[in-house]
């Protein structure tokens, strides 16, 4: 999480918080969002394999307030929706496809998705698992 407090980018504080969000409810940012460098030559294959996620492509040597080459959402494989910018963002495009493609969410991003939803979004929110209810206590404090 050092990037939040080397640059003043308020993209890079929205990411680090999604990032910290996954952590706090002990699931693996890295499955939600993976980042390559633009010189490594298995970016294709590694997209090919991902089924679910956001990629983030960055230009070696980028400072962590740089902008990323390209931001993707990937599904099955596939580059969704590409070009967009920031993790930020993409995190809730990837939210809304999850909901008019009407899939389900990876099991290894449960919590974190149950968060965005019911939390943020306040869908369904009557019903939380343990774990996102304590931190809907903790964060109404």
């Amino acid at each position: 999480m050092a990037p939040a407090t080397q640059t003043a980018a308020v993209e890079v504080r929205r990411e680090c918080i999604l990032k910290g969000l996954c952590v706090y409810l002990n699931e693996d940012p890295e499955k939600l969002v993976k980042d390559y460098l633009d010189v490594d030559k298995s970016i294709a294959t590694a997209i090919a394999e991902t089924v679910f996620g956001i990629c983030v492509i960055r230009s070696e040597g980028a400072e962590p307030g740089d902008d990323p080459q390209d931001v993707m959402i990937v599904l099955e494989g596939v580059e969704v929706m590409g070009e967009l910018g920031n993790v930020a963002f993409a995190v809730p495009m990837l939210l809304g496809l999850v909901y008019s493609l009407n899939l389900s969410y990876p099991p290894e991003l449960r919590y974190t998705f149950e968060v965005l939803q019911k939390i943020l979004m306040e869908l369904d929110a009557h019903k939380l698992s343990n774990k996102v209810q304590v931190l809907k206590t903790l964060l109404s404090r």
